[in-house]
């Protein structure tokens, strides 16, 4: 494939979604950190639409690609940590929480390493999706924070927790995958080795 087909390939409109949503990160920053807290709501709300956008179109569309497969989750959990870290900061959304999210991705990148160079790919599953729906939903209503400790029912903290706890099961539901394809791998490893 030539130079010129595989830009091609990258740019496509999932990707340049994905580039977009990455692009916003430091605008989200610099609107939230002045203040502007209802603008950095709507370009949390407009990154997660670009989300939902270019994964739908890529795969309608067969326009999956390496590099959508790599940006895409990065700069998905790199928006949604940022806004959480954002919150936390103004006291909008609770530090533990952050702690547990923050760790569980850790984990998934550092488990994502291992298994790349022994050939696996965990795919993604329904309750991980479940689990950033309701991450994002949760970071969405921390910005009625206010409003919601004034009724004195922490609706926005009952649903980021409940992410969390969503977030570990799904967590626990990947590394027990995880490690049956890590052992199928090093078992069809030694076995070709063998035969060699």
């Amino acid at each position: 494939m030539t130079q010129e087909k595989k830009n091609e390939k990258i740019l496509n409109v999932p990707n340049t979604l994905t580039m977009i949503r990455a692009l916003l990160i430091p605008v989200y920053w610099a609107v939230f950190m002045q203040g502007h807290h209802t603008w950095a709501l709507v370009i949390f709300i407009v990154a997660s639409l670009t989300d939902l956008a270019d994964g739908y179109i890529a795969r309608k569309y067969d326009l999956i690609t390496d590099f959508g497969k790599l940006m895409d989750p990065f700069a998905d959990k790199l928006m949604v940590l940022s806004v959480m870290l954002s919150l936390a900061l103004e006291g909008m959304a609770p530090w533990p929480a952050l702690a547990i999210i923050l760790l569980k991705e850790l984990l998934m990148v550092l488990g994502g390493i291992i298994l790349y160079n022994k050939g696996v790919v965990v795919y993604a599953i329904w309750i991980g999706k479940i689990a950033q729906a309701t991450t994002v939903a949760g970071l969405i209503l921390c910005f009625f924070h206010e409003q919601f400790m004034q009724l004195g029912v922490p609706v926005h903290w009952i649903v980021l927790w409940c992410a969390v706890a969503l977030t570990l099961t799904a967590l626990v539901i990947y590394g027990r995958s995880a490690i049956q394809k890590y052992k199928a791998a090093s078992a069809e490893q030694t076995e070709n080795k063998t035969e060699e």
